[in-house]
């Protein structure tokens, strides 16, 4: 991936915008979506996807499908200033750590959680606050969606089979 400066022009929003709503759009689609060519539109995938714009294509699967029956965000709440270095360290070694960000405010970081089931959560909660740094955790349990088609709506691995991994048998990176 490249990160020096590109143009990121009108057409370009349009071919981000036509492939966020759907990444199985063809270029054919697009171009006469927005009057290119197929292979002009490709030109420009490419060089969105060079230049680290376009940084992947995904599937958007219903979380319940996979296992993943129960959700929440997590405020975490180190002593001391834990390097966001090893915050991230944390988050990798917890599959079920979908999302995990530093955030501004009383909490050093956000974890977005998902789970098989509320007794799961609660294992995963506490083996995150065994980590000798965190002082404390506040969580919300998600309810429901309601913006349906949103990122956070979908999942993008399937719940671990029978008891939860730990923390060093194969993690998920965070997203």
């Amino acid at each position: 991936m490249n990160s020096r400066p590109t143009s990121f022009d009108e057409l370009d929003r349009k071919i981000v915008t036509a492939l966020m709503a759907n990444a199985r759009t063809s270029f054919a689609e697009i171009g006469a979506e927005v009057g290119l060519s197929s292979t002009a539109v490709k030109r420009r995938v490419d060089r969105l996807r060079e230049t680290g714009v376009i940084t992947g294509f995904t599937a958007t699967v219903r979380p319940s499908a996979l296992g993943w029956r129960t959700e929440a965000y997590v405020e975490v709440y180190c002593e001391g200033a834990a390097p966001p270095r090893r915050l991230a360290e944390v988050a990798r070694g917890y599959p079920e750590i979908t999302a995990a960000m530093t955030v501004t405010g009383g909490a050093d970081a956000l974890l977005h959680v998902r789970a098989r089931d509320v007794e799961h959560f609660e294992e995963v909660l506490e083996r995150i606050r065994a980590e000798p740094f965190i002082r404390k955790t506040i969580s919300v349990m998600v309810l429901s969606h309601l913006i349906q088609d949103a990122p956070e709506a979908g999942a993008s691995l399937p719940a671990p089979e029978g008891g939860a991994p730990g923390p060093a048998e194969g993690a998920a990176g965070v997203r």
